[in-house]
């Protein structure tokens, strides 16, 4: 190409004897515009020509390739010309030329060069797959065994865009079952992964794909957006990799590459590490069981395992006269003889004790000969040596508290329906007074006490027809007197089913019994008392379901108490105080297992009642809350007092405002007045325009917005509170109580300067009772500057923000508080204003306000007047 090349730049130059060259590539004839004169060259049948009336060479070309062409064909001459045709097919055509200078024109020589760019974008494909695969099996050569599972999903990642995919999953085979291993994202793309999976689920684990399974796996394939490639070593398929969403079909050498780059170090990392695991486990259970392996060559040392010759304090190779030494002396012999027998083709399994400081220590010796070595295991069996020493002595001493012990062990015959009895343990004499051969022993329903007889009779039939009973009854003893006995007893049968004997035990439970009546006396009094309390008294589940309530709560939900059991404690309150009170009991801990709330509930037939709540949590031994314990009493009628108290506050509040408020209205009511009577003079003169009848008519519209929403904001002030409590931005308070005073304060000359802050944090309550408080500390600060009778009197309001709070504060410059009053400002009913002037209940009922949402509200003295700081708990940033 670069010979062409050069020969083309010499034919560029003008010659006498130059001569048109062969029709090779492709010839474009242009004129000095650029417009195509003539095409020529084999190149030409595979260009695809502009529409009718389109004729320069621009029309021809792809339109990234007009960079290349900018300007006259003058300016292109003398430099290589990469251009992309439109093809017929439509693939573009690449080319690289020249321009040649023609008579009175250009002539455009082209070559295609499509070959080399694919060739060389060939090249480049390989070397990035060689780079990824090498990355690919470092990363996952270097990263540890803890990292390894996500190192495979990033590297999944990676192949994913590489591949152009969607999503890829490798799937490794767990427990006889191929599992998915790693993703390279979170989600896996492909709608019906459920076509794939019981396939996958019945192919074997070798996962030959041979015959049926190959034609099977083809037609489950079949989506074009999901491809299934197997990972062999040897005939086997040790993986799989699933991709979703390809573009490009994933087959061939580069494919197999770079699986073979991510699956063949994962495949060795998990294959070391089970193999250590296994090892581990086995090093593991070897220590625990005190067991290792030996070997025993006929003219050679003795071979133990290094671990189990550690645990004997022995060498791992020992001879034979070393490990006599080491043996107890009573089993030096039977060793030796077991060895000579082991050797003579018998297996070897012998017990023997090595002797130690505190008890010898069991081992259990075991192997057979294999061809001309004697191999096997040791096992330390101290455990069971000494389960058996216990076993011995526990029957020992069994045996003996069976003779002592205070319960009576008998056994009766079973013959023809009838019991007779036939032993009884030597504690019948201290318990009752019997001996073994007296007529109550012999009898024992002779001594039951007349108001048992038919439970004794019971305990009999129940004992032939279901083969056990248990019963309470009173037998009385040699003298005279009763004792509760608590008789189980089981039937033992013959080899055809056939009663044989009875095995029973008499346990002595008279205290136990009178307790018993005592506990469930002691428990009836209690449950009057409960009955009979006024407070409302209730067991439920953390779930809220009740277990037991009493008649006061049952009265109050117009119910009995018995049908309190199972029924919902939450359906009474809203969603807000329900999660509420969810959230205060999930709270409760072992250490502090109180809690109590006023909680608020919609009770059948009546409004909402309000009632003080106590609960106290029962845990068991783990922490685990089980149920809860409450006590309530009725507090609504004080919440209603409270709420009519806070109301009458309002409506003072709105009676000290009244007078401003009728100004505020008069003032728009007047300039409406006013318009209407220069209207009706315009038109009884026959001089009134239209825009002069517009200005006045919206004039009149404006001001009586202005009296409305004056009207409107004084009705929704002077209504009650909602009952539930909702977020709301604390400035909207700020806005409101403004709103309703600006005008009247700007009226009698105090300025009200306000800072609208960038951030407004919602708090929880009820933003009219927040207004209030505002509208309160505003008109407490008038009457203090009106009395002063400053000229520059002036209000300031302004919000700051602290952590988890945000800060409302109302400041004047009215000559502040005196300091020794700050305490009591907040007292019901203490007021400086004169006699007749104010209730003294606001600076009360405001301090009320905010406490109840949580918040709190002081007062200082700063510059040349007092500040009031509202802080309330922040929610959020709205």
């Amino acid at each position: 190409m670069s010979g062409l090349f050069d020969r083309w730049r010499t034919a560029a130059e003008p010659a006498a004897d130059y001569h048109p060259p062969m029709p090779i590539g492709l010839q474009v004839w242009l004129d000095d515009q650029a417009r195509v004169l003539r095409l020529a060259g084999p190149l030409r049948s595979v260009l695809a020509l502009p529409a009718p009336g389109a004729g320069r060479l621009h029309d021809y070309l792809q339109r990234r390739s007009w960079l290349v062409i900018e300007g006259a064909p003058a300016d292109w001459q003398g430099q290589p010309l990469d251009l992309d045709f439109h093809g017929v097919l439509g693939q573009p055509l690449h080319t690289r030329g020249w321009l040649l200078r023609q008579s009175e024109g250009w002539m455009l020589q082209l070559f295609d060069i499509g070959d080399l760019l694919h060739e060389h974008a060939s090249t480049q494909q390989q070397q990035v797959e060689q780079q990824l695969a090498a990355d690919i099996s470092r990363a996952l050569r270097d990263c540890s065994e803890a990292h390894l599972q996500q190192t495979v999903s990033e590297q999944l990642q990676r192949l994913a865009e590489h591949w152009q995919a969607a999503s890829l999953q490798l799937l490794l085979c767990d427990d006889q079952r191929w599992r998915s291993y790693a993703r390279s994202d979170a989600t896996w793309p492909w709608p019906d992964p459920s076509r794939l999976q019981p396939w996958l689920a019945q192919l074997p684990v070798q996962g030959l794909l041979d015959g049926p399974a190959s034609a099977e796996l083809q037609a489950l394939c079949a989506d074009p957006g999901l491809c299934l490639l197997p990972y062999r070593q040897g005939p086997q398929v040790q993986a799989w990799l699933l991709c979703a969403g390809v573009a490009m079909p994933l087959h061939g050498e580069p494919a197999q590459a770079l699986m073979q780059a991510l699956l063949q170090p994962l495949l060795g990392h998990l294959h070391h590490a089970r193999s250590v695991h296994q090892a581990r486990h086995l090093q593991q259970l070897q220590q625990q069981l005190g067991a290792g392996w030996w070997e025993w060559s006929l003219h050679g040392p003795l071979q133990l395992d290094p671990g189990l010759a550690a645990s004997l304090e022995l060498p791992a190779q020992v001879s034979l006269e070393q490990w006599l030494a080491r043996l107890h002396p009573a089993d030096r012999e039977p060793v030796q003889l077991a060895l000579e027998q082991a050797w003579a083709g018998r297996e070897l399994s012998v017990s023997l004790r090595l002797p130690g400081t505190d008890a010898p220590r069991w081992l259990h010796w075991a192997g057979q000969l294999q061809g001309r070595q004697l191999r096997g295991f040791i096992l330390d069996v101290s455990a069971l040596k000494a389960q058996e020493l216990q076993t011995s002595a526990a029957r020992a001493r069994l045996e003996n508290l069976i003779a002592s012990s205070p319960a009576v062990i008998y056994v009766q015959r079973c013959s023809d329906g009838a019991l007779h009895s036939e032993f009884f343990s030597a504690s019948l004499q201290p318990m009752l007074g019997w001996a073994a051969d007296s007529e109550q022993a012999r009898q024992p329903g002779l001594a039951v006490h007349p108001d048992d007889h038919a439970l004794w009779l019971q305990r009999t039939r129940d004992l032939l027809r279901e083969g056990q009973a248990r019963c309470r009854v009173r037998l009385r003893d040699s003298r005279g007197g009763y004792h509760w006995i608590l008789d189980e007893a089981r039937l033992l049968r013959d080899d055809l089913g056939q009663p044989l004997e009875v095995v029973g035990l008499w346990l002595d439970v008279s205290e136990a019994t009178e307790a018993a009546e005592r506990v469930r006396q002691s428990e009836e009094r209690y449950r009057v008392l409960v009955e009979d309390s006024p407070a409302m008294i209730c067991r439920y589940r953390p779930d809220l379901s009740l277990m037991f309530g009493n008649r006061p709560l049952a009265d109050y939900l117009q119910c009995t108490p018995e049908q309190l059991a199972g029924m919902d404690l939450g359906q009474w309150l809203s969603p807000a105080q329900r999660a509420a009170f969810v959230e205060r009991l999930r709270q409760l801990t072992p250490e502090q297992p109180l809690s109590s709330s006023e909680i608020c509930l919609q009770l059948p037939g009546r409004e909402h009642a309000w009632w003080i709540w106590a609960d106290r949590g029962l845990f068991d031994e783990h922490g685990q809350l089980l149920e809860i314990q409450a006590v309530g009493r009725d507090n609504t009628e004080v919440r209603r007092s409270q709420q009519q108290l806070l109301q009458g506050a309002k409506m003072a509040t709105l009676g000290e405002l009244a007078t401003g408020l009728l100004h505020e209205i008069n003032q728009p009511l007047n300039v409406i007045r006013m318009a209407t009577v220069n209207t009706i003079k315009r038109v009884e003169n026959g001089l009134a325009e239209a825009d002069y009848l517009l200005e006045k008519l919206r004039r009149i519209e404006a001001q009586t917005d202005r009296v409305a929403r004056l009207v409107d904001h004084m009705r929704v002030f002077g209504r009650r509170s909602e009952v539930e409590r909702e977020w709301f931005p604390a400035w909207a308070a700020v806005t409101a109580a403004v709103a309703l005073l600006e005008e009247g304060l700007r009226g009698k000359g105090v300025s009200v300067q306000v800072s609208v802050p960038d951030e407004q944090p919602q708090v929880l309550g009820h933003q009219d009772q927040l207004e209030q408080v505002l509208i309160n500390l505003l008109v407490n600060a008038r009457d203090a500057l009106l009395g002063l009778g400053r000229r520059d009197a002036a209000i300031s309001l302004h919000q700051s923000l602290e952590p988890g709070s945000v800060v409302l504060w109302v400041q004047d410059n009215g000559g502040g508080i005196d300091p020794q009053l700050h305490e009591r400002i907040f007292e019901p009913f203490f007021t400086t204003k004169p006699a007749g002037v104010g209730t003294g209940l606001g600076l009360s009922v405001s301090h009320g306000i905010v406490s109840a949402m949580g918040g709190s509200l002081q007062v200082s003295n700063q510059g040349d007047g007092a500040c009031f700081c509202i802080r309330l708990p922040c929610h959020s940033i709205s």
